[in-house]
């Protein structure tokens, strides 16, 4: 290990940080997580479980690629922990349906399977009358649909029990309800956390505390990585199993059915600090296009209305890697991807501190808003 002997201490039990607990403990590590509140809770919790690199639209090759490599991680990561901890985190890679409701969009959705399909991409247009069979519960006024192969959703409620019990399988501490954690510094590097336990030290600290990461007292300002919360709202409404069989994205929301019947609906994007509450206009304008496109929904209750809070970045990519500072390193700020990147975060970073190559950890390592451009595409953004 990296780590001086081999203990590595996490702050965060978000998917991130139990990803990263749970590779590095496969490869010998002992370690620790410290947690405010409960595992796999805050926007491990609140998300809907989307897996769609191509569907999100993403228009950066590097977080493309990260991506891509993750969702090709899944079945084998679902299967491990499923294995390890005896949870199904119900993973289904049929598809997501990217649906067009007038003639500019649907142009702009043909375009985009021309060039996934010139890229490798697995994808189909689907006419006004296919889509209707496929997804019988949508407004017959679509124009059509590209169905984006291999893409879907896992269950991230699951998904964060299945992490926690594999990584006590494997020897992980988990320390929940741990108050405000605090790291401890020299000015040389990081010694440990301090928690309502007292004092733990490691020979490596991971701050994968999401939202909060920027704010972990401690931490030297100029290792602090600059991360933003993102508020999204959600809402779940009981459908009858089947009655909306892929995740679908639609002007102004996506729907994303689950095993169990619900039908997750989100998501707002909204910057306003660490405010969590459901509000009437973000219900409303996601509840506004769901009517819309699929007026069959609207007979349904609402089974469950939340939030949560996102970890942006200014340039949209995570930070993964060394801090800058020996013995801290980062693995956050992944945004709208936080589910999808979990495989791969996990495994990068336990490589990485483990000693093994840290080479594809590159175009993510804190440096990279040092350069001029990059100083002065973020001023842009204060």
């Amino acid at each position: 290990m990296r780590a001086t002997g081999g203990d590595v201490v996490i702050v965060g039990a978000g998917l991130i940080g139990l990803s990263v607990a749970w590779e590095l403990a496969r490869r010998g590590a002992q370690v620790k997580i410290f947690d405010r509140g409960q595992a796999a809770r805050a926007a491990s919790w609140a998300g809907a479980g989307m897996l769609a690199p191509h569907s999100e639209g993403l228009q950066d090759d590097a977080m493309l690629d990260l991506c891509s490599q993750s969702l090709a991680m899944y079945p084998d990561f679902v299967e491990r922990l499923r294995e390890e901890g005896g949870v199904d985190a119900r993973l289904h890679l049929d598809g997501i349906l990217n649906v067009a409701y007038g003639p500019e969009r649907a142009g702009e959705l043909q375009a985009r399977g021309v060039a996934l399909r010139e890229s490798g991409a697995v994808c189909e247009w689907l006419d006004a009358s296919a889509v209707a069979l496929l997804e019988p519960a949508l407004d017959p006024s679509t124009r059509g649909a590209l169905l984006i192969g291999n893409e879907g959703s896992v269950d991230n409620r699951l998904l964060g029990r299945a992490l926690t019990d594999a990584c006590v399988a494997r020897g992980v501490t988990i320390v929940r309800d741990a108050g405000d954690v605090s790291i401890e510094c020299d000015a040389r590097r990081a010694l440990g956390v301090r928690s309502v336990l007292g004092f733990t030290s490691a020979g490596c600290v991971v701050n994968a505390a999401g939202a909060w990461a920027g704010r972990l007292p401690g931490v030297p300002d100029a290792y602090a990585p600059p991360v933003e919360p993102v508020k999204g709202q959600m809402f779940a409404l009981a459908i009858p199993r089947g009655f909306v069989r892929h995740t679908t994205w639609i002007p102004g929301a996506y729907l994303v059915p689950r095993d169990d019947g619900r039908l997750m609906v989100g998501a707002t994007v909204e910057r306003t600090g660490f405010d969590e509450s459901v509000t009437a206009r973000g219900q409303h304008d996601l509840l506004a296009a769901v009517l819309r496109a699929a007026p069959a929904l609207g007979g349904f209750p609402v089974a469950e209305t939340w939030a949560g809070l996102r970890p942006g970045t200014p340039d949209g990519r995570p930070f993964l890697g060394p801090s800058g500072l020996d013995g801290l390193w980062l693995a956050t700020g992944h945004a709208r991807n936080g589910i999808l990147l979990a495989p791969v975060t996990g495994r990068l970073l336990a490589e990485a501190v483990s000693g093994e190559s840290s080479e594809a950890l590159r175009p993510f390592l804190p440096a990279r808003l040092q350069t001029e451009p990059a100083l002065a595409a973020r001023s842009t953004q204060t």
